[in-house]
């Protein structure tokens, strides 16, 4: 070391000297603590799908066939007043993840229309078939091919799994059923009172209640879908998160 050197040591004061090492250490010491927290950052490696492929292949991007989501109903559905080919939307309530960590947030629309629609006084049992079109993200359009596997919550559905997507309601009750049966038998026996005939009264009794009974028994309610009722869906075929 230089004799400048040292006489520059010698009259630099204590104090100085002990607060420039402490500075340094503590330097270092915040660079050492910031490291983790960046590994951990980078290792986490989830990011939200933006449309591009950042130079790896597409399949990263695929949210596999067979994904389970949910999603809300942006409107009134009711078998009575819906018509073929008409138009519905609704809203992820789950985000969608692909490979590698990368993933469509919650909130995004899905358009769809209705395929086919039959009213419970067609067939008794009021079904809804709903084709699911498209996906809109912030990136675009992407189409999807989905279909609904339960109404959760939803007690006028049709329990157990449902066939090709399709909605089904539930047929009338036993209950339903007895209570027109009698009303049925009442009616029919107004006839043979009024002729005061016991026999035709009993006959026109047994009859109306048959008529009656056959009647409710095959007839359901209308199926109704309130805005915000939730869908579960199942996609049939990869989407894939990048812009076409």
């Amino acid at each position: 070391m230089s004799i400048k050197a040292k006489r520059w040591l010698a009259g630099m004061p204590a104090l100085g000297t002990a607060g420039l090492i402490l500075s340094t250490l503590a330097s270092a010491q915040g660079q050492e603590l910031a490291q983790p927290e960046t590994r951990e950052a980078n290792h986490s490696g989830t990011r939200i799908a933006d449309g591009a492929q950042h130079g790896l292949p597409v399949e990263v991007y695929a949210v596999v066939p067979g994904t389970r989501f949910l999603v809300s109903l942006q409107q009134d559905m009711n078998t009575k007043g819906l018509r073929k080919n008409q138009e519905f939307r609704v809203r992820t309530l789950e985000p969608l993840e692909a490979g590698s960590g990368i993933y469509l947030p919650a909130g995004a629309e899905i358009r769809g229309h209705v395929s086919r629609v039959e009213s419970a006084g067609m067939t008794g049992r009021a079904k809804i078939w709903l084709t699911f079109d498209e996906i809109r993200t912030k990136f675009g359009k992407l189409p999807i091919v989905a279909e609904v596997m339960s109404v959760p919550g939803d007690h006028s559905i049709k329990s157990g799994p449902m066939q090709e997507g399709v909605i089904e309601g539930r047929g009338g009750t036993q209950k339903d059923a007895a209570q027109a049966a009698a009303a049925g038998a009442a009616m029919g026996a107004i006839q043979g009172v009024k002729a005061k005939n016991k026999k035709e009264a009993a006959e026109g009794a047994a009859l109306g209640a048959l008529q009656a009974y056959l009647m409710e028994a095959g007839r359901g309610q209308e199926l109704e879908l309130p805005k915000g009722a939730k869908l579960e869906l199942e996609l049939e075929r990869a989407l894939y998160l990048v812009k076409e």
